[in-house]
């Protein structure tokens, strides 16, 4: 259910550049007492992120528990919202005064928008099926491992270098999910029989992999196709993608015929055909709201403070799943989630290492630019 990341690059120079160059023309022009109102719409932003991250993954667990059986449809939540960015976009134009740049929509960009749409479909149905057979602490620590694989795939699409905290963060967060696979909770717990478990295993691996390609992706298109990418264009990838992405689950949902099992759920759900519709609802919304958070945190701060705080998020699920279905902590999950912690820290450091590089970089060149 994290596919929502997707709209969160990990850090590219050029780009990184363009946000540090426009902080930093804000603050000269921008009197410091009113900066507290751009640290206020971070904080809603961050709000956001954390809260709707676990929101929507532990509204698609509650649809499973209380009766719900289709896959398709924790698929279709998660992609079926996206008007909700088509508003967020045009009231942030309204205030912004930004218009698109019609050069922007090119044959280039039409394929890329369906590419990662087909991609951000197939890793939606993934983590549906993990979702259905893996309880939500094991689910949410598998899919840590994104930052692993974004990692991976940047080195090889975006020239991202192996640096020592890099290359620690990869091992502790592949060690972290393959602690899980020896873990035989969701069996005793839930009736899920072993083949069952490695499924959901295999399948949410996958899924966490294809969401560090569809980051590598993203910010090779951002930087390389759109060279200088404003508000509008990133939230017209966002927004693209997801419209290509919900047609295709859509037909999925239909072709595989689970559309004819939603009378028959909303009877039968356990908390009621109220709670059934709210429930699908309020997954949909989230799902959308947190993409939000993630595109406001970017032009609000940088795309390295975005992908941090994402990170950071994760381990709450497995909080919140603990508080909530009553997820076993045992011993094994609890060193699971220490290793996962460990990772992103590593992870997140070696970007402010590189954020704060750049900046310093960036600030003395503007230095000697008024001193000239």
């Amino acid at each position: 259910m994290h596919l929502k990341t997707c709209y969160i690059i990990s850090g590219d120079q050029n780009l990184e550049a363009n946000l540090i160059d426009h902080e930093v023309n804000d603050s000269s022009s921008v009197p410091q007492t009113k900066n507290y109102k751009k640290w206020l719409r971070v904080s809603i932003y961050v709000f956001l992120v954390l809260t709707c991250q676990a929101l929507s993954t532990i509204l698609g667990r509650l649809y499973y528990e209380n009766g719900g059986k289709s896959t398709w449809m924790v698929t279709v939540l998660q992609r079926i919202g996206f008007p909700l960015l088509f508003l967020y976009k045009f009231f942030s134009l309204n205030k912004q005064q930004e218009k698109t740049d019609p050069s922007f929509i090119n044959t280039t960009l039409v394929l890329a928008y369906i590419c990662l749409g087909l991609l951000a479909s197939a890793i939606s149905y993934m983590s549906s099926v993990g979702l259905l057979y893996l309880p939500v602490s094991t689910f949410s620590l598998i899919f840590a491992s994104q930052l692993a694989f974004t990692a991976l795939f940047s080195y090889f699409l975006n020239s991202q270098k192996f640096t020592p905290d890099i290359v620690n963060s990869l091992f502790l967060l592949t060690v972290s999910s393959a602690l899980l696979v020896f873990n035989n909770e969701s069996q005793n717990i839930r009736n899920v029989s072993r083949v069952e478990y490695v499924v959901g295993f295999i399948f949410t691996i996958s899924a966490s992999a294809g969401i560090g390609l569809i980051l590598s992706l993203v910010q090779l298109i951002l930087t390389k196709v759109l060279k200088k990418p404003s508000f509008s264009a990133v939230m017209d990838m966002a927004i693209y993608q997801t419209l290509v992405s919900c047609c295709v689950v859509l037909i999925g949902l239909f072709a595989s015929g689970e559309w004819k099992l939603i009378a028959s759920e909303m009877r039968n759900y356990r908390l009621g055909k109220v709670s059934y519709v709210m429930t699908l609802s309020s997954a949909a919304m989230s799902s959308q709201v947190y993409t939000i958070g993630a595109v406001g945190l970017i032009f609000e701060s940088s795309s390295v403070f975005s992908n941090t705080v994402t990170a950071v998020g994760l381990p709450i699920v497995p909080v919140v799943a603990a508080i909530v279905f009553h997820d076993k902590m045992d011993a094994l999950k609890i060193f699971s989630i220490v290793l996962a912690i460990w990772g992103f820290l590593s992870f997140a450091y070696q970007h402010y290492l590189d954020e704060k590089k750049l900046k310093t970089r960036h600030t003395n060149h503007v230095e000697e630019d008024t001193q000239v």
